[in-house]
Parts: C-alpha cells; sequence; structure tokens
C-alpha cells in the first residue's frame, strides 16, 4: 500500500530538527531507522502531514565515554551498539539484549534511540536500559531535559516525549565487570518477545553483592522485578539461590492475554525465564 502524501524535511543538526518538529505540529512524525514507522505509514495507521527524518544528523550517532556513565546516541545502530567496546565493557546487558533484536537487516538499519522511543512493551532494549538505570536525554526548542527510564515509559507506546520533543542520547550508568544476560523467549525466531528477561549481576566472591533484573512484555511497560533482586542480593550464586529468588519474578506484575499465551502462561514463563536469565548471567554465559 501507499502511504498519504506528507511533506518531507531532512534537517542537519538537532537545533534545525526540533525547530522543525515545532513548525509542522502535533501531526508531524520523527523517523528514525524508520524500521517499525515505514510499515505502519504503508499500512495507512498513520498519516502524518510532516515526516521530519533524522538520518542526516551526525552528532545523534555513536557512543563516548562520559565519566560514570556511557552516551548513546539515539541514531547509533543496533549493529554499532552489538560492537561497540565501551559498550560491551560497561554496559554488556545492552549487547546481550541487543543480539537478540529482529535480524540482521533490521539490526543495521534499525536505531538504538528509535527503538526507546518507539516504547512497544515487547521490545527488548526497554528492560535492559530500565536494568541498568538509564538517562533519556531529550531535545526541544527550549532546550534539553533528562528523565530516567522509570518514568520515560508510560504506557503502551506512550514515553514522556511530549509531540514538539525529540530524543537525542541515552546515558547509561557504567556497570563495569558486572555480568549480564537477556533470557528471550518466542514463538518463531526473529519476532517479538512473549516473555523476556534482563539480568545483570555483581559478584563478590560467591556471593551476590548487587542484582538489577528486568522484564519484557510484563506490563503496559518494562519492569523491574525488586522482589527477585532483593532475594538475591546477599545471598550465595547457587542454584537454590536463583530458584527461590526467581520464584518472586511476577510479583507486581500486569502482563495482557494474547494470541500467543494467557496471563497465567506468561507469569510463569517469567518466573521461569527469570531463573534461566540469573544462572546464564553468573556462569558468564
Amino acid at each position: 500500500m501507499i502511504p498519504a502524501a506528507f511533506d518531507y524535511v531532512a534537517p542537519s543538526t538537532v537545533d534545525e530538527a526540533v525547530q522543525a518538529l515545532a513548525a509542522a505540529g502535533e501531526d508531524a512524525k520523527v523517523l528514525a531507522g524508520g524500521q517499525s514507522l515505514l510499515p505502519v505509514l504503508r499500512m495507512r495507521l498513520a498519516a502524518p502531514t510532516t515526516l521530519i527524518d533524522l538520518g542526516k544528523i551526525s552528532e545523534l550517532r555513536g557512543v563516548r565515554d562520559d565519566g560514570e556513565a556511557i552516551v548513546i546516541g539515539a541514531m547509533t545502530t543496533h549493529y554499532d551498539v552489538q560492537r561497540d567496546q565501551l559498550i560491551a565493557e560497561h554496559a554488556a546487558l545492552l549487547a546481550k539484549a541487543t543480539d537478540t533484536v529482529a535480524d540482521p537487516q533490521v539490526r543495521h538499519r534499525g536505531t538504538f534511540g528509535g527503538s526507546i522511543a518507539h516504547a512497544d512493551p515487547a521490545g527488548d532494549l526497554l528492560a535492559p536500559a530500565l536494568a541498568l538505570g538509564a538517562e533519556m536525554v531529550i531535545a526541544s526548542s527550549s532546550g534539553r531535559r533528562t528523565v530516567p527510564a522509570s518514568e520515560f515509559f508510560q504506557d503502551f507506546f506512550t514515553t514522556a516525549l511530549e509531540p514538539a520533543e525529540i530524543l537525542v542520547e541515552v546515558r547509561v550508568p557504567k556497570h563495569t565487570g558486572w555480568k549480564a544476560h537477556y533470557e528471550k523467549f518466542n514463538r518463531v525466531a526473529q519476532a517479538w518477545s512473549m516473555v523476556a528477561v534482563a539480568a545483570t549481576v555483581r559478584t563478590d566472591g560467591d556471593t551476590i553483592a548487587e542484582a538489577r533484573v528486568a522484564l519484557t512484555n510484563m506490563a503496559s511497560v518494562p519492569v523491574r522485578a525488586t522482589a527477585v533482586e532483593q532475594a538475591l542480593v546477599g545471598q550465595s550464586a547457587s542454584d537454590e539461590t536463583i530458584r527461590s529468588a526467581a520464584a518472586h519474578a511476577a510479583e507486581g506484575t500486569s502482563p495482557t492475554a494474547d494470541g500467543n499465551a494467557d496471563v497465567e502462561y506468561r507469569q510463569e514463563l517469567a518466573k521461569v525465564l527469570t531463573g534461566r536469565a540469573v544462572s546464564a548471567a553468573l556462569a558468564g554465559v
């Protein structure tokens, strides 16, 4: 199907982009990698008056060290996230999760910031961003503001972004030396997660010193499994500890039922996958 007609703008700086967005009004759409937006346009499920393409803004690409955090430009592709040495060293959980995103073609075109801003509860980068305590840097014509991941994701496909704002970068506190794993369950390869678990842990000898666990597709937004974290911290890294902690995974969640799974199935799946994710993280898999 052919998209409805729209005006097209390709700014070369963030300032130009936010000015164009403010001028275009609420019916404008921002184009990042286009892996989610373009199919919607073709099916005419969206009909923006103006499309603002961020592809020519070089300052939105790349990863840099910023002291206690690494900063990922919103237009950095999944492919580049997978292979970046700073991310591998300081935010291994993001690299692990990005490995599971769709297929190689999508990973080469799709962007880290586009996935975050799209806010699909089944998307694979939201829970890792939440687990790592990431902060979203948002630009508008009036300046920039920073929103923590815990406040950025608000509902199905809904974020703290206002109509005239653009996500420009994501700040991720360094988790140097932490072990990580992303355990994803889907019906077929390259599909969205029915449920997935992002787990990263820091050990002190045989003891779990710190743990961050977040769940994908167990609510309208990613969910921190705080009961699991509390059950892990201070305990020995044993199979019994992991089983006991994983039993709390579904607490505080509100999964939906669909053609893939009902609520009870997803709740049980969260427990199983949490056990696998924590075990794999501790094993360095």
